[in-house]
């Protein structure tokens, strides 16, 4: 069963989206902010990740930039959402992104995508010499952009 981590500090917003996704058939975890996102992460490992963009603290941007820092989070694919209209896509650092409200059938079919692209993503990507020796030791931020 996949597994999707949910970053919104809106109550209302991980309810209704765990609802519809755990309804699917996915196994939901929730996380209210960016920081506590990244740490689930890294112990869970999850298949997807569906994050807010505008969070206090550590927003949605900063988290995608962090996961691309670690070797083992990087091919996690990333659904971005937000209230505000669509941000200027910073290169690779999400797969999709939705406006609030959310069309579900579209959210659903693009998380079942994503899912199931996960795996060649993973064959294809390319290795980079620059990466660091451990999967959880950060690579340099010189490498995102």
């Amino acid at each position: 069963m996949p597994t999707i981590l949910l970053v919104d500090n809106e109550p209302d917003i991980l309810a209704a989206l765990s609802a519809a996704l755990e309804w699917r058939g996915y196994c939901v975890f929730l996380s209210e902010d960016g920081k506590s996102a990244l740490e689930k992460a890294g112990r869970m490992m999850p298949d997807l990740i569906v994050t807010d963009c505008t969070m206090p603290g550590m927003d949605g941007i900063e988290l995608c930039r962090r996961l691309k820092l670690y070797p083992a989070l990087t091919t996690i694919p990333v659904i971005m959402v937000s209230a505000h209209t669509q941000l200027q896509r910073t290169p690779a650092l999400w797969n999709a992104f939705f406006l609030k409200p959310i069309d579900l059938d579209a959210f659903e079919s693009t998380v079942a995508l994503l899912l199931l692209s996960r795996p060649l993503r993973e064959m294809l990507r390319p290795v980079c010499s620059d990466r660091a020796m451990s999967r959880w030791q950060p690579v340099s931020s010189g490498l995102i952009s």
